[in-house]
Order: C-alpha cells, then sequence, then structure tokens
C-alpha cells in the first residue's frame, strides 16, 4: 500500500520542512516502500508517531473578500509527505475495518465514500415511491 501511495504523490506539491520535494519520494518510490513500511509498523505497535511527523508549518491562506481582513483567511496545516502516507495508510484501514464490520449501517451516508446528501436523497425517494406505490401511507414532515 506505500508502494501505491507513494507512486500516487502530487508532484505539484511544494516541498514542506524536510526540503524533500514530493518527486524525489515519488521517484524513489520503490527505494524507500521497505524502510518506510518499517518505520510505520513499529509506528503502529508502538503507537508513536515520529516527531518530525508531527511538526507542521501553518500557513494562512486567503480565502475570499478583502485581503486585509484575517477573517479571510484559513490556516492551512503542512506536514511532511511520509507522514500524510502514514495517515492514508491507517484512513484505509479504519475505513477497511467500518464496511468490513457494518460499524456504520448502509442506510448512514455521512461520510462515506460513494455516499452523500444526494445518494441520501434518492434513497429516501426510492422507499417513498415504493410505499406510495403499494398503497401505504406515508407522512413526511
Amino acid at each position: 500500500m506505500a508502494s501505491d501511495l507513494l507512486h500516487h504523490l502530487d508532484t505539484d506539491k511544494s516541498m514542506v520542512l524536510d526540503g524533500i520535494h514530493p518527486r524525489v519520494l515519488r521517484e524513489l518510490g520503490k527505494v524507500l516502500t521497505k524502510p518506510l513500511s518499517i518505520i510505520y509498523q513499529q509506528s503502529w505497535l508502538n503507537g508513536e508517531v515520529p516527531v518530525d511527523w508531527r511538526l507542521a508549518n501553518v500557513t494562512p491562506t486567503y480565502k475570499k473578500g478583502q485581503k486585509e481582513d484575517p477573517g479571510n483567511y484559513r490556516p492551512v496545516s503542512l506536514t511532511l509527505v511520509p507522514g500524510k502516507v502514514m495517515e492514508q495508510i491507517i484512513l484505509s484501514a479504519i475505513m477497511q475495518h467500518v464496511q468490513d464490520n457494518q460499524v456504520i449501517r448502509p442506510s448512514r451516508h455521512g461520510f462515506m465514500k460513494g455516499r452523500s446528501c444526494l445518494s441520501n436523497l434518492i434513497s429516501f425517494y426510492d422507499k417513498v415511491t415504493h410505499l406510495v406505490d403499494e398503497g401505504k401511507a406515508v407522512n413526511i414532515v
């Protein structure tokens, strides 16, 4: 998994705190996969994330409106790429666990990949039309 994530790094992103460009990590992905996997495994087993991966460079990014107003900026946290890759691996493991063990019922649509407000609305509409087709009463508030 680490190999795939390194191979698909966005090379248009800039260097962060470590000064290593994502393109370098992408090009050296095959070489770096094994050592990074060892670090990820040890981090998972120990429950500790390397200190450097916890550091972030927070910079304000302009949203809209007057540039003089501090409220028109949002903080963006720039962290090291290996830490981001580890986050993706953990997210993938958690989501796989949630799906395999049906922690979240299929009727729930929030925060699930491939589900949205629109898919929830379509599902609701489908259930209501089936009830109406069967001649059953439907009350909606």
